[in-house]
């Protein structure tokens, strides 16, 4: 039985499943958030100890006071609400990150399970999500897409595509060697020309994977929509902030939307664009 009959059959069951996994999993992953920098280089969580720890020890508590979340106080965005937005023990405000992480992780749950029809694509496609927004809030506050996500992310995306749920293995494998040399290529051509470093090597590596998932002919256009909403994006801030444009505007967010895009309507995308030059 497909996903879709799953549905037609149980709808309410269905979805209210997908939410309360997809919030839990959007709990664990704040904890991701907030801990892989620090394990990756303590210097980024400014001395937290928590930050420092691994992925389940020691036990989440409060940056501020330190005092032990308990469980009544970690219940995804219900805790966050009755806390109103403050630690119950020193009143210091909770980061909006933990609510809205956890309600994206519901959102992307029940959007799988509508969008993808057999099993190992929704299930394919969440850890490709998940792993998307987990590396989009590292780099925001940290400058940093860590190996530790990016790659098993492309090996990930090999093992589905041995079976071809998301593209054949060819093109994957290609596609991962591809996302990286392209990227590779930009920065290089980019340090040649104006001495400075505009891409990290986190964001090869992250091309790669997003490669390996898709294939090589989605490289294009992924690289394309974050290239040029990037650019906007960027040019609006530095605007509206006023910053010189030497201050640096993390690429990973753009790349892992485009490939987040690219995914779920890459084909219908390239295919309008073939429509519309007259190659379709």
């Amino acid at each position: 039985m497909t996903a879709s009959s799953l549905l037609s059959a149980h709808p309410a069951l269905l979805f209210a499943a997908a939410i309360v996994v997809g919030l839990t999993l959007g709990s664990f992953l704040n904890v991701v958030i907030h801990r892989l920098p620090g394990m990756v280089d303590p210097r980024l969580v400014g001395g937290d100890a928590e930050g420092t720890g691994d992925l389940f020890s020691p036990p989440s508590n409060c940056p501020a006071c330190h005092v032990p979340i308990r469980a009544r106080e970690n219940i995804p965005v219900v805790s966050y609400l009755l806390l109103r937005g403050k630690c119950a023990h020193c009143g210091e405000p909770i980061s909006i990150r933990y609510p809205v992480v956890e309600i994206l992780g519901a959102v992307l749950c029940a959007f799988a399970l509508v969008m993808l029809q057999t099993p190992p694509a929704i299930l394919g496609a969440l850890i490709f999500s998940f792993c998307l927004l987990a590396l989009v809030c590292i780099d925001l506050e940290h400058y940093l897409l860590p190996d530790l996500i990016t790659l098993p992310l492309m090996w990930c995306g090999l093992l589905f595509n041995i079976s071809g749920v998301f593209a054949d293995l060819p093109s994957a494998v290609i596609g991962a060697v591809a996302g990286y040399l392209a990227l590779w290529s930009v920065f290089h051509v980019f340090k040649l020309i104006t001495g400075k470093e505009g891409l990290g090597y986190g964001d090869f590596k992250l091309a790669a994977a997003i490669g390996a998932w898709l294939g090589w002919q989605m490289l294009p256009l992924v690289i394309l929509l974050a290239s040029v909403i990037g650019a906007v994006v960027g040019g609006i801030y530095l605007a509206v902030s006023r910053r010189g444009r030497d201050h640096p505007i993390p690429f990973g967010p753009f790349l892992a939307g485009a490939g987040w895009v690219a995914m779920f309507w890459g084909e219908q995308i390239l295919g309008a664009y073939l429509q519309f030059a007259g190659l379709g």
